[in-house]
């Protein structure tokens, strides 16, 4: 069955290019290595963080795993992580892109902050800086981001970094503790 519109992206836009290194004021966005999974094991060690995932890293292998998951993820133009660090280099969080779609031009944000790097901005600045990069060198048109309705921390990032909240989805994300209600951010390659 033919399909009636172009895919708003070529296939290759990411693939055929190596996973860039982003800058955010002070911090850079780099690639996840293998040697990073001490730190996200203990991210997903962190009450605050499982409580907003549907899933735990229970090994450091597991752990090793999710780091090495991100090279077959881009290749596949299907998701991009990057960890969030400093003049240390050392992970401080993790920002990112899932669900990317090529034929809509579109993406869901997602990120995380460790505890002790908490209260600096880190998210807002790493997702402004991802942002400014899908749109501008990659062309995507639309990313949203969805988080649980008493996830108000995710909904402040969301409001700072120009993602309005567009909507409630009802019962809509599964966590340990049951269902919630899902606040739907949306932000266009066209918006100030």
């Amino acid at each position: 069955m033919p399909i009636l519109v172009e895919p708003a992206l070529p296939a290759g836009i990411l693939s055929d290019k190596q996973q860039p290194r982003l800058k955010a004021d002070d911090l850079v966005l780099r690639p996840w290595r293998a040697a990073d999974a001490p730190i996200v094991k203990a991210a997903f060690d962190c009450p605050d963080i499982q409580r907003w995932h549907v899933r735990r890293l229970d090994t450091l292998e597991e752990a090793v795993e999710w780091t090495g998951q991100w090279p077959l993820r881009w290749a596949a133009e299907e998701a991009v992580s990057w960890a969030i660090v400093d003049d240390t280099d050392e992970p401080l969080g993790q920002v990112g892109l899932r669900s990317i779609s090529l034929a809509e031009g579109a993406a869901g944000v997602s990120y995380w902050v460790l505890p002790d790097a908490r209260g600096r901005g880190l998210a807002a600045r790493a997702v402004a800086a991802m942002c400014g990069w899908a749109f501008g060198e990659v062309g995507l048109n639309r990313l949203e981001n969805h988080h649980s309705t008493l996830n108000q921390a995710s909904c402040r990032v969301a409001e700072m970094t120009g993602f309005p909240h567009e909507g409630t989805l009802r019962r809509a994300i599964k966590h340990a503790d049951g269902w919630h209600d899902w606040h739907v951010h949306g932000r266009l390659s066209t918006d100030a």
